[in-house]
């Protein structure tokens, strides 16, 4: 069986040998590229013959997929695969299945510290700091005793929750789906208005697909407080970036922490969240951590093995 991994997915030296030693064993040939390439030319001359293929979060359109004739099941190094044609790949027989819950923990991490550092201007004031300025009176705000409306309880959504009533939070959540143990943790499940009505700060956790595809857009964004914060560590198209440049610009909600947008980073200059003040950008990484990845080695080379054994693990198609 040939396994493709079309794009470097954070494999050290000592992970790649690994994974190659393992598929060797197995008789199985790797080819793994290390370069991210989006050349619609390249990428089929890639897939071509491959019958497995490994990818992170390059977008593969079905025009490219049939370039695979021998394709039989695409594992995905990360949760979200709004980036591939599922529709295609069902049509097709086709199974993909992801990495779910390999980054849980890191994403986590991650919607907390920007929750924190937009309360506490740490971004800012570590700019200005090293400028000879100081805090000229300003005063942060704290966790303790926020409302903070989690929107989507899956694996992160629900972690977030957890940290956050740690912190002294009422967790308020908005889901597809009711998860029982979310109830039993004390979290109200709230129609979406309501949530971002009554939220101090709103994170978002939920996958992108046609239903949540700008989700939150210029009347949802109205409904929320002047004074609060809106946390995107998802899939960037749940919001509509315009309505969130405009709702910040005229100070219809206070902050925004990004950790995602409509395109993947590096950012054009001219991006209009690139030089809104009151927020805190970074590049997509969320999932990267070194433990993050480790886990996602494993998740990935484990679906594989199913996958060679006739067995279906994180079934996403």
């Amino acid at each position: 069986m040939k396994i493709v991994a079309i794009e470097n997915i954070g494999l050290t030296k000592d992970q790649l040998q690994s994974l190659a030693t393992r598929a060797e064993v197995n008789n199985h040939q790797f080819i793994y590229y290390t370069d991210r390439q989006e050349s619609e030319d390249l990428l089929v001359q890639r897939i071509a013959e491959a019958e497995v293929l490994i990818v992170s979060n390059i977008k593969l359109t079905a025009k490219i997929l049939q370039a695979a004739p021998n394709l039989k099941f695409i594992s995905v190094a990360f949760t979200g695969c709004d980036h591939l044609p599922l529709d295609y790949c069902k049509e097709h027989g086709i199974m993909v299945s992801n990495a779910a819950g390999y980054s849980t923990h890191a994403v986590t991490e991650l919607a907390i510290g920007l929750m924190i550092d937009l309360y506490r201007r740490i971004t800012p004031f570590n700019t200005e700091s090293r400028n000879m300025m100081g805090r000229h009176g300003f005063l942060g705000s704290e966790l303790f005793g926020k409302v903070v409306g989690v929107i989507g309880t899956g694996a992160i959504g629900l972690n977030v929750a957890r940290v956050l009533q740690a912190f002294g939070c009422r967790v308020v959540a908005h889901s597809r789906s009711l998860k029982q143990n979310a109830v039993e943790m004390g979290i109200e499940y709230l129609p979406l208005n309501e949530l971002l009505k009554v939220s101090d700060i709103v994170s978002i956790h939920t996958p992108l697909t046609n239903e949540t595809r700008h989700l939150i857009g210029k009347t949802e964004l109205s409904l929320m407080k002047p004074t609060s914060l809106l946390i995107n560590t998802s899939r960037g198209d749940v919001v509509d970036q315009l309505a969130l440049k405009n709702a910040l610009e005229s100070g219809i909600i206070g902050g925004a922490g990004l950790d995602v947008f409509d395109i993947e980073p590096p950012l054009p200059l001219d991006h209009p969240l690139v030089n809104i003040p009151n927020t805190v950008i970074v590049p997509h990484i969320g999932y990267a951590t070194k433990e993050a990845i480790v886990d996602r080695t494993e998740i990935v080379y484990d679906n594989i093995v199913a996958f060679t054994k006739g067995q279906q693990k994180n079934k996403v198609v």
